[in-house]
């Protein structure tokens, strides 16, 4: 067990953090999925952006490394290209 205060903060705060990414992590993964499963090119056209920008956040908070970001948006692009 921590022993100073601030110590103690971190383990709050962290565990805050974790359970936050966790979340958005799953969402987007989510997200993702519905994207690959959809057949009308309009609404993947539609819905591209939104993935993107979860998927950018991710990599902003380090969640995911960017490269992986990157290799996801160029997936998602290609098949909503080939729709």
């Amino acid at each position: 067990m921590a022993n100073h205060k601030s110590a103690l903060k971190r383990i709050r705060s962290n565990e805050k953090r974790r359970v936050l990414n966790r979340y958005q992590h799953k969402t987007t993964r989510n997200a993702i999925k519905k994207l690959r499963e959809l057949t009308d090119a309009k609404e993947a056209q539609a819905m591209l952006p939104t993935v993107f920008g979860m998927i950018d956040k991710l990599a902003k908070k380090n969640v995911i490394h960017s490269n992986k970001a990157g290799n996801l948006k160029s997936k998602l692009s290609k098949h909503v290209a080939a729709l």
